[in-house]
């Protein structure tokens, strides 16, 4: 049995004894528990540490089970990003609708009608595949997270420099002598998507196969809650992947905005100037903003950039167009397009 003291009363749990110096052996005083540790019964020597999956109560005397944190659809924040994905999948919808209804029409037929198409459907695919970031991670869908969405988001990227590289070419073709005018049309844009969006998937079997993301159980980061997160597994391949997208958006860039002064009927290359400008906008600010936060607003940081560069790339390069068609029909028409080159 613990000495009872005859100098003081006992110490009481959450607090732990330290000896009086030059003072009997059961005289002591009563110190608190430090921040992290408990003490659950009376006149302990020391208090300990709570189980990782624990923390310590207010006084300090008992461990409450910690909860667990993750992006879930019950919350406000969860529930906002799902209604803005959800929002932005039915207006790409709706934007590709109306341009397969008007797909005979000048200003759509102009424009590549098969690339309008497959970077239309790689947005919508975009703002769905945000949705596999929220709810409970599991192993399955911590393989599909980053992988799916820069795949994805890959092609959506590659469409646009395939319609730059068009839209390039295709002045370079009305000059005198130029042999380019067999490299345009279905080939080209069916060579730029393809090798552009292999690069990308060979990046992802690559992280797939070396070091795949995992389901992660942080218990060390917050003090009363457990994150359950995918964890990346290689940050060297995590940054490739978005890195390459990065590039090809640069060079998205760098090319419409070379080409942006062709004449109107070739404007196009404006519209992908400022796309591109607001798509590397939003993800030169996601790195540190993604490295600098924790949990679920993590994931929520990923999320708003995904949302963010896919509608500024839709609002950006279609919503001029569909402005023409269901405002202005009378703009579009070959003779108005006509008249605009001249």
């Amino acid at each position: 049995m613990l000495p009872r003291a005859v100098c003081n009363d006992n110490c009481q749990p959450g607090h732990s004894r330290k000896k009086k110096e030059g003072k009997p052996f059961c005289c002591y005083d009563c110190d608190p528990c430090p921040e992290g540790k408990i003490s659950d019964k009376r006149d302990m020597d020391d208090c300990f540490r709570c189980p990782e999956d624990k923390y310590p109560n207010k006084n300090r005397n008992k461990c409450l089970p910690k909860g667990l944190q993750f992006l879930s659809y019950e919350e406000f924040l969860g529930i906002t990003l799902a209604f803005w994905a959800l929002s932005c999948l039915l207006i790409s919808a709706l934007v590709l609708g109306i341009f397969i209804k008007y797909r005979n029409t000048p200003i759509v037929k102009a424009n590549n009608r098969d690339l309008t198409y497959s970077l239309l459907f790689s947005l919508l695919l975009c703002f769905l595949c945000s949705l596999l970031f929220i709810g409970h991670p599991h192993t399955v869908t911590c393989h599909l997270q980053q992988t799916t969405f820069c795949i994805i988001f890959s092609v959506a990227v590659s469409c646009v420099l395939a319609k730059t590289i068009t839209v390039a070419l295709a002045f370079i073709v009305t000059k005198p002598g130029s042999n380019i005018r067999k490299w345009l049309g279905k080939r080209l844009s069916i060579s730029v998507v393809s090798a552009c969006s292999f690069i990308e998937a060979g990046i992802c079997t690559v992280w797939l196969c070396t070091s795949p993301p995992f389901l992660n159980l942080d218990t060390h980061s917050l003090i009363q809650e457990i994150i359950v997160e995918c964890n990346d597994a290689s940050a060297i391949m995590f940054y490739s992947a978005v890195g390459y997208m990065g590039f090809m958006a640069i060079v998205n860039f760098v090319v419409a905005f070379l080409v942006r002064k062709l004449p109107d009927n070739f404007n196009e290359a404006k519209l992908i100037t400022f796309s591109m400008l607001v798509f590397c906008s939003v993800w030169i600010s996601f790195i540190p903003t993604y490295m600098s936060t924790k949990g679920k607003y993590k994931v929520a940081v990923e999320i708003f950039s995904i949302l963010a560069s896919s509608m500024g790339i839709l609002v950006c390069i279609f919503f001029p167009k569909c402005y023409i068609i269901m405002l202005r029909p009378e703009l579009n028409c070959k003779d108005k397009l006509t008249k605009k080159q001249s």
